[in-house]
């Protein structure tokens, strides 16, 4: 069975040594998607904000690895204050809305950076 990997913008996946999304067959996996902004950007502030960043860059992976957005099954987020959930809610809502898939929000203590309020996980079966 075939691999392939895609890499984005997080400066973590050389240095902690992974890849942002792996494909075997018709599988791909997205590591956990924090809202790193683009070289030169500053981070998004607000929690919509940087769930719509998440997206952006879950997308770019999907779609490199041959997938698309109707062909994600899961996601999970990971939010740091219950207070953002509806936000949160919305920007999912607003890109994974139409392929309504299994989802998971999980509120925990903190994020690797203390300034991120969400990061996701997102599994896609091409269809």
């Amino acid at each position: 069975m075939s691999r392939s990997h895609h890499h984005g913008v997080s400066p973590y996946e050389a240095s902690f040594g992974f890849s942002r999304a792996v494909r075997i067959g018709d599988t791909i996996h997205l590591a956990g998607t924090a809202p790193v902004p683009e070289p030169g950007d500053d981070l998004r502030v607000g929690a919509y904000e940087q769930m719509l960043r998440c997206c952006e860059i879950a997308r770019e992976a999907i779609e490199a690895l041959g997938g698309s957005m109707a062909d994600v099954v899961r996601t999970r987020m990971f939010i740091t204050d219950p207070n953002d959930a509806d936000d949160i809610g919305r920007a999912h809502k607003e890109i994974f809305g139409a392929a309504e898939p299994a989802a998971t929000l999980v509120v925990v203590a903190a994020l690797l950076d203390p300034e991120w309020l969400v990061e996701i996980e997102v599994e896609v079966v091409v269809s």
